[in-house]
């Protein structure tokens, strides 16, 4: 039961690490809090980029501690295809559902569901 749980908080960290990498580009950001919003500031870049990757490291240490190395690395990778995948795809039909990622940023409201036109 242990290594389940392990493995689910490691798809979780990889899913909230690419999340994160992927604010941290400013065409993603306009998409998820909104296209008025300027450019995120650097220092936000920057925090969002060493979050995201310690967000992954955190995960393939997860994997670790319930597999063996190539065992861990084959599971770590293939999560990150998913998360991957996951992330993509929210952007693609609801970005601004990603607006949780950044709490302390406030996204512009507006009549949409979140899909541009």
């Amino acid at each position: 039961m242990l290594d389940a749980l392990l493995l689910l908080a490691a798809v979780a960290a990889n899913v909230t690490g690419m999340g994160w990498l992927a604010l941290s580009m400013d065409v993603h950001w306009a998409q998820v809090l909104g296209d008025a919003r300027s450019p995120p500031p650097r220092r936000t870049v920057a925090l969002l980029r060493v979050a995201g990757a310690a967000a992954l490291a955190a995960s393939l240490a997860l994997s670790l501690g319930v597999d063996h190395g190539s065992m861990a690395s084959l599971v770590w990778v293939m999560a990150m295809a998913g998360a991957a995948l996951c992330i993509a795809l929210t952007l693609a039909w609801r970005p601004r559902t990603l607006g949780v990622l950044v709490p302390w940023v406030s996204a512009t409201t507006d009549s949409g569901c979140g899909m541009s036109d």
